[in-house]
This record gives structure tokens, sequence and C-alpha cells, in this order.
């Protein structure tokens, strides 16, 4: 049976490793440009707290500790790699440097967001530039990461192999880049956040502490990219989109934990001041002169925000704002959020036919949100034999107990 000292030992690291991974990775990789290496020696660090807190108890400064041990084991594995005075010099500046900062009680700088910008640069897979911000900023494993993008976890993890080795081989340095240079890749850092930011909103209840963690943490790295870049609409957009999701949190469940679709809640445990904050950052956008999708889904969530006053949502400004970001992107998200709109609009046949045109993407064929809404399409619209079948792929596929038991009820409402 574990000890108290065990226990309160794993529950220290771990929440070290909540607040402080992507930091801590990203102070040793600016070091060395070797991402891999120092989430190795991390990692190894994190062991061997596991083993040494409970006898030695939990130090002064655990991200300073952490550091220093891992620091050490990325010089033991670059000794077993290298040999000559220039490689021991070069070991020394940096064990000497890293000393400094993790011996005293000076904050460890923040450099996530280089790493961030170091992981999309141009020399890395397009592709692969917001997946490997996830990774090594946000310590997400190739599995979950290939869900968040819908390939298999094998060749997500080979791929993230050979984007770590790039940024080293290639000799990416650890910068914000200058307003010339930002383009692109602001887009894939961007998106590494949001998808963050959306793991952690799919705890709708906050009772994951990693899940909501990541909601708060993609709010702050939000947060961090607006002051560093105030004058960039993508990225006032996405920190309104966060902002105005977020505020529903306490409306997506019932007291007994039930799950609470949006066109149900109660608009009175919105919070007010998330969503005014969205909304100013919404207005300053609007007069930087560029529109991008982040900016647009925040409008959809405005859109929704009207019920507060009218008792509806503006359906149909909804539905051409789905028809807006269906010209940026093939999400299938996006096409059915659009059905959606289009059957509140213009009626369930309508929607239905949005459905059906999307029907053939292989991405949708496990992708629960696309079978729930044709379940509740099919069912509203009176097809209860075919909505059957829907719901119960849509259940299948379900993770959250909440909102599986919402679509049990739904299903058990059919009457076949």
């Amino acid at each position: 049976m574990p000890q108290d000292s065990d226990i309160s030992a794993r529950a220290a690291a771990e929440a070290v490793a909540r607040r402080s991974y992507g930091k801590l990775v990203a102070y040793l990789a600016a070091r060395t440009r070797d991402v891999a290496a120092a989430e190795d020696a991390l990692g190894e660090a994190f062991a061997t707290a596991l083993a040494n807190w409970p006898r030695s108890g939990i130090p002064k400064i655990p991200e300073a500790w952490l550091l220093t041990v891992a620091r050490r084991k990325m010089i033991d594995a670059v000794r077993r790699r290298r040999s000559g005075q220039a490689a021991a010099d070069h070991l020394k500046l940096m064990a000497d440097e890293l000393e400094a900062a993790a011996m005293t009680e000076t904050e460890i700088p923040d450099e996530r967001l280089a790493l961030m910008f170091a992981c999309a640069h141009p020399a890395i897979d397009p592709a692969m530039r917001a997946p490997l911000i996830l990774q090594t900023v946000l310590g997400f494993d190739a599995a979950a990461i290939a869900s968040a993008f819908l390939i298999s976890p094998a060749t997500m993890g080979q791929r993230l192999v050979r984007a770590k080795s790039k940024i080293k081989l290639a000799g990416i340095p650890f910068r914000v880049p200058d307003r010339a240079d930002l383009g692109e890749r602001l887009d894939s850092v961007l998106e590494a956040i949001y998808v963050a930011f959306a793991e952690g909103w799919s705890d709708a209840a906050g009772t994951e502490i990693r899940g909501r963690a990541l909601a708060e943490e993609g709010i702050w790295l939000g947060r961090l990219a607006v002051s560093l870049l105030p004058c960039e609409a993508e990225a006032l957009g996405l920190l309104a989109l966060m902002l105005h999701a977020e505020a529903r949190r306490a409306a997506r469940r019932t007291p007994d934990g039930d799950y609470v679709p949006l066109a149900d809640q109660d608009t009175a445990q919105w919070n007010e001041a998330m969503i005014d904050e969205a909304e100013s950052l919404l207005f300053l956008a609007s007069t930087l002169g560029a529109i991008g999708r982040y900016q647009i889904e925040a409008v959809v969530q405005s859109a929704h925000v009207v019920r507060r006053r009218s008792g509806r949502a503006d359906w149909a400004a909804i539905e051409s704002l789905y028809d807006a970001l269906a010209a940026l992107s093939d999400s299938p998200v996006v096409a059915i959020n659009r059905a959606i709109a289009v059957a509140e609009n213009r009626g369930i046949a309508q929607g239905l036919a949005v459905l059906d045109e999307v029907a053939g993407d292989a991405r949708l064929k496990t992708y629960q949100p696309y079978w729930a809404a044709r379940a509740e399409l099919l069912a509203r619209g009176g097809n209860v034999v075919v909505a059957d079948e829907a719901h119960e792929m849509a259940i299948g596929l379900e993770s959250d107990p909440a909102a599986r038991r919402f679509l049990q009820k739904r299903r058990s409402e059919l009457n076949i």
C-alpha cells in the first residue's frame, strides 16, 4: 500500500508536470536545439523525483530541482555520444548556465512561445507543426495527438520523431520571428493552442484536473500570443473564441453531472465577464483589416450569445458564417456545424442534405459528432428507424459517460 510520502511526492510531481512541463522542455531545448533529448532528460528527472522525494522531501523549488537533474541527464547522454575538448568545454558552459538558473530562486524564463515558433519553422513539415507543438510544449502523447488529427498513432509517432530531429539538424532558432517571417508559422502556433484548449474544454464538468488545466493553458498561451502580437487579428480572434467557449462551462452540466446541449443551456450561467472580454477582442480584431478562421468562429459564438437577450440564437447569421468557414476549410467539424445551422435556419431536410454531401468523407466513419448530429436531425425529421441506427453509432463512439447518457436518453425517446 502506498505511503503518504509516496502519494505526496507523486501529487507534487504531477502538479509540476501540469504547470511547468512545457516551460522546462522549452528552456532545456532552447539551449541545445535537441527537443527529443530535453524530453527524455525531463522524463528521467520526473522518475528520479518520484524515487527521491518520498525520502528527501519535496524541494522548495520543484521546477529548479527538476531542471538541475534534467540538465545532468542531458550532459551524461551527450558525453556518451561525444568526445574531445570542444565538447567538454561546451558541456561545461551549458552546465554552468543551467546550474546558475536552477540553484537560485530566480524565475525560470518562460520560452514556450519561442519553442512553439521553432516547431512551426518552414523547415518542418506543415502538417506536423501543430502536432509537434502539442507534444513538446503541452506533453500530449502521440495517441492523443493522432486522435485530434484523425490519423493512426503509429504514423503520428514516426512523424513526430522525424520532426524533432529536423529541429536539431537544421539548427532552427528558438525565437519569436519578426513580423515579416510570421506568416504560416503563426497559423500553426494558433492551431496548436486551439487544439490544446479544445482537448481541455471537452471535459465540460472540469472533473479531470489535466483537462481543466489544458483549457486554462490554452487561454494562457492565447493571452501570451496576443501580448506579443497585439496587432494580429487571428491571435485576437482565437482568444475571443476560447473565452466565448469557456464562458459556457458552468452551464454544460446539471448539478447531477448530466450533459446539457448548447440549445438547452441556461444563459444566466454563462460567464458575462468572459463574454464581454471576448466581444472587446473581436471588435479590436475587426479594426485590423484582416479576417480568418478564428475570428469567424468567434463571431459564430457571438451569434449564439444573442440568445441571452432574444431567447433564440441568430441562426441566419450562423449559417452565413459557416458558409464562410467552409470556403476556408474542409474540416468535418465545420461541415457538421454548418448542417445543424442550415437545419435550424431552413429546415431539417435541408440540414440532412448538407450532411449527405459529406457522408463519403472517410474521416467521419468513426467521428462521433457526425453520428450524433445525424441522429438528432433524422429523429426531428421523423425517420426514427435510421435515427436509431445513427444513435447506436454515436453512443458507441462517445467516451464521455454524461454525453453517452444524454444520447441514450435521446434514443429511448424515439419509441421504436
